[in-house]
């Protein structure tokens, strides 16, 4: 199971193996409070994307169309993060976003529910 998650909400036994998938590590976090398995930073998406979006919903339509475009590019990332789940049976992707609902998190947990290796 693949699930998502903030990375300044708690940690906790269901999160399993934990991702991150921000290029930028979350402000105000030691890598002892977020707990972290992996960093995986080639996942997320490009800084010009993240810049241009620049988490404004009105803009999250292109924002998903295009993550979804450099996605297709990450195979080996994608296969890495399947292949963990197989091997850990619970996984929790973690970003930095404020918005719960247009984030990087929510693009790539579709991308994933969906991805055939």
């Amino acid at each position: 199971m693949i699930q998502i998650k903030r990375a300044y909400e708690e940690v906790n036994e269901t999160d399993g193996f934990r991702i991150l998938i921000d290029r930028l590590w979350p402000r105000g976090l030691s890598k002892e409070k977020l707990k972290i398995d992996l960093w995986l930073k080639e996942i997320a998406p490009s800084n010009e994307l993240r810049k241009s979006f620049g988490h404004d919903p009105q803009k999250w339509e292109e924002f998903q169309s295009q993550y979804i475009d450099e996605l297709k590019e990450k195979t080996d990332q994608l296969e890495q993060i399947k292949k963990i789940e197989e091997k850990e049976g619970n996984l929790t992707l973690i970003y930095a976003a404020k918005d719960e609902k247009h984030n990087n998190a929510v693009v790539l947990l579709e991308i994933l529910k969906n991805y055939q290796q």
